[in-house]
């Protein structure tokens, strides 16, 4: 098992994103932790990750939004930990949008976190990444097939995560494999009524295996897809427990 594996994951600090960290970590690597506001939760995080292996995690905070920073959670990646072997594109933000609501405003916050900075967050680690023979991971989402009603952006950029991720796989063959874990209902959304009893109910039986999953096992999926899947490119893991399959 490789335990020297420097991995740069955005939106870390929380939710399915710290669920990652924590699975990777295990495995042995070293993290560089993005977050955007989440201070607090990835001051925690890195605290309780070094108790357990000194110095093997850092943190960076940035807004993704924000193009010319991007380029900086790289290259302090490098000067902090000597390399860069895996990036992940995991930090998202999502909600809805009706049609007649959009504006450039909701249309720039939802391309620019779930696209636009994957694109040029690669861009920024392409040549590391390369010289490394390294990996990327961007966690798209179970309704790029099928759009879910009402959140038309979020979906167009998701979908356009999935194209990324294909383009990648060809741009940086054979050097840098790219992949995609699409995760299904793993981990609800905070403080949002429309994800009410009834909501989760409907989801849950819509669901093949008839439960919602944990962030753990979307954490699995991009451990697989870094450490034991050397001939797998350009591919998307369905995390989903078969709900995509029957919406």
């Amino acid at each position: 098992m490789a335990k020297d594996k420097v991995i740069l994951i955005t939106g870390g600090a929380k939710r399915v994103g710290a669920a990652i960290c924590r699975e990777l970590h295990a495995h042995g690597a070293q993290l560089m932790i993005h977050y955007k506001t989440s201070a607090t939760e990835a001051r925690a995080l890195q605290a309780e990750l070094n108790l357990l292996r000194a110095n093997s995690v850092a943190i960076i905070q940035g807004d993704l939004l924000n193009v010319a920073v991007l380029p900086s959670l790289v290259s302090e990646t490098v000067k902090h930990f000597g390399k860069l072997d895996a990036l992940i594109n995991n930090a998202s933000t999502y909600f809805p949008t009706d049609l007649g609501q959009i504006n450039e405003d909701n249309w720039h916050d939802l391309i620019g976190s779930n696209l636009k900075a994957p694109v040029f967050l690669v861009q920024a680690a392409a040549s590391e990444l390369r010289k490394n023979h390294g990996c990327v991971i961007n966690i798209t989402d179970m309704h790029i097939e099928r759009p879910k009603k009402g959140y038309i952006v979020y979906s167009v950029a998701k979908a356009g995560l999935v194209t990324l991720t294909k383009s990648l796989a060809q741009e940086l063959s054979p050097e840098v494999r790219v992949n995609a874990v699409a995760p299904g209902p793993v981990q609800w959304p905070e403080n949002n009524p429309q994800f009410d009893e009834v909501y989760r109910q409907r989801v849950i039986n819509q669901t093949l295996l008839k439960r919602v999953g944990e962030p753990e096992d979307v954490a699995k999926a991009v451990k697989f897809l870094i450490y034991d899947a050397p001939f797998v490119t350009g591919h998307v893991l369905a995390v989903d427990g078969g709900r995509s399959l029957n919406l």
